[in-house]
């Protein structure tokens, strides 16, 4: 068994990066049907920094009670290093990889640290073929694109998918995932990620700092808007009659307007699902799917990644890394 202490990044009080403190903390133990992780990578997201704020951008009759200290981070990839009672799937040893109980918040996954517990159904085999930084910058986005596709919108072959935000966490594993389906995808971002989404499959790539979509786009069958915000309803005329929008981040859409054009709104909340990140590892095997990397930072130097979460323009994801490869 580990030691019986490790180091984590917890907040105390809610703010900026600042209040991000590196310190000593007990070494959970797994319970019933869960893995001890010796963690390797995690990786960050948005739910990080609205937890970090206090939920500042939810209205404050709507935002959720957050006990403290709190230990951010759902997505890891490491190591099991303990068994506990009741699981069978997994061995000391084992190399995995997962997003860990999300939607959960105060008993959510804590991936900011040495070691964490997960339920083994959370969890699936890190694919071989890449490392655990690239493994970590999976979880979170790639699942949340996976569900809106195949859960929600229930992707057929051969549709045209326009991503808004393509080159972000999800925007980016929704252009990949789309292409399985054979989906002719256009995909959205500033210039600067032209090289980077053309890369991973796009058909058509959009500056929208020098072009209004609206003006050059019309009858896509589904829209996944990774941007949202007030003005989002300039996106209606690229959808066609009867297509789909699914809004990743909340934006105003003008629905009466919507409903009258037959577009509907399937969405849903991320959660973990063992099988499903499975099915990611087999693809990521297969060659069709990857994290695209921003940034790394060691876990100590949390603060300062939460900085370059805030700087915006992120290609793909941010990772801590915790153990070097």
């Amino acid at each position: 068994m580990p030691k019986q202490t490790m180091m984590a990044v917890r907040l105390h009080a809610f703010g900026g990066p600042e209040v991000l403190a590196y310190e000593e903390v007990p070494l959970p133990e797994p319970g019933p049907g869960e893995v001890l992780i010796r963690i390797h990578a995690a990786c960050l997201n948005p739910p990080d920094w609205y937890a970090r704020t206090g939920f500042a951008n939810i209205p404050e009759a709507m935002r959720p009670t957050l006990r403290l200290p709190f230990t951010p981070g759902s997505d890891v990839s490491g190591v099991v290093a303990a068994v506990g009672p009741e699981v069978t799937e997994w061995s000391e040893g084992d190399e995995v990889f997962g997003l860990v109980r999300f939607p959960q918040l105060n008993n959510g996954g804590k991936g900011y640290a040495e070691y964490t517990t997960a339920p083994a159904s959370h969890l699936a085999r890190k694919p071989a073929g890449i490392d655990h930084v690239q493994a970590a910058g999976i979880p979170m986005a790639a699942l949340t694109a996976y569900q809106y596709l195949f859960d929600h919108v229930r992707l057929e072959p051969d549709r045209t998918v326009l991503v808004n935000g393509a080159a972000g966490g999800v925007g980016h594993f929704l252009v990949q995932l789309a292409r399985t389906r054979n989906a002719r995808v256009i995909g959205v971002a500033s210039g600067r990620h032209a090289a980077f989404l053309r890369d991973l499959g796009v058909d058509r790539f959009i500056d929208y700092t020098s072009t209004a979509v609206e003006d050059v786009v019309r009858d896509v069958d589904h829209l996944f808007d990774t941007v949202g915000g007030p003005h989002a309803h300039r996106l209606l005329p690229v959808v066609r009659r009867g297509g789909t929008i699914s809004p990743v981040f909340h934006g105003e859409y003008h629905r009466d307007r919507a409903a009258e054009l037959g577009i509907t709104f399937p969405s849903g909340q991320v959660h973990s699902d063992g099988a499903q990140m499975a099915e990611l590892a087999r693809l990521v095997d297969a060659g069709l799917l990857r994290a695209g990397i921003d940034s790394v930072f060691p876990l100590a130097d949390a603060p300062k990644a939460h900085e370059r979460a805030e700087a915006g323009h992120i290609q793909g994801k941010i990772v801590l890394q915790v153990i070097d490869d």
